[in-house]
C-alpha cells in the first residue's frame, strides 16, 4: 500500500499540505493560520489510537458514550527536537463500561494496531499509555 501527500509553500512560515485523498491542512509554525507540524503529528497519533480503541470497544458490546485522548509530549532541547516520551491518557465514559475491555483496547491499540505509535516507539520514542473510566448512571 502506498500513501502520498503534496505539501505548498504559502508564504512566510505557512504551508499548505494536501493529503493524497484530497484534503488540504493549513501548517504554521507561527499558528496564525494552522496547527504546528509537531502538533499534527500528536493529533495523527492521537486518532489513530482512538480508531482502534473505539473500533475493539463497539466489538465487545460495551456502551460508550465518549472517547477522549489527552496527550502529553517531550521534546528533546536540542535540534532536532524530537519527541522524547509521549503519553496518551484515554478518558472513556459510557454505562456499564467493563474495566477489562477498555484495559485490552488501550492495550491492544499501543501494542499491535496504531501504526503512528508503533512507528514512534521503534523510533525511539518512550511511549505510555492509560485510561480512566466515567460512569454515567444508568
Amino acid at each position: 500500500m502506498t500513501m502520498s501527500a503534496k505539501v505548498q509553500w504559502a508564504g512566510d512560515d505557512r504551508f499548505k499540505a494536501t493529503t493524497g485523498s484530497g484534503f488540504d491542512v493549513m501548517v504554521d509554525r507561527d499558528l496564525k493560520e494552522g496547527p504546528r507540524p509537531m502538533e499534527l503529528l500528536l493529533a495523527s497519533l492521537g486518532s489513530c489510537s482512538s480508531v482502534d480503541v473505539m473500533a475493539i470497544l463497539r466489538k465487545s458490546r460495551q456502551d460508550v458514550t465518549a472517547c477522549v485522548v489527552e496527550i502529553d509530549a517531550e521534546r528533546a532541547d536540542t535540534v532536532p527536537a524530537v519527541f522524547t516520551a509521549i503519553h496518551l491518557k484515554f478518558v472513556v465514559t459510557g454505562r456499564k463500561l467493563k474495566e477489562a475491555h477498555v484495559k485490552r483496547a488501550v492495550q491492544l491499540s499501543a501494542e499491535q494496531y496504531c501504526s503512528v505509535s508503533l512507528m514512534l516507539e521503534k523510533g525511539g520514542v518512550k511511549m505510555s499509555h492509560s485510561y480512566e473510566i466515567v460512569e454515567l448512571d444508568v
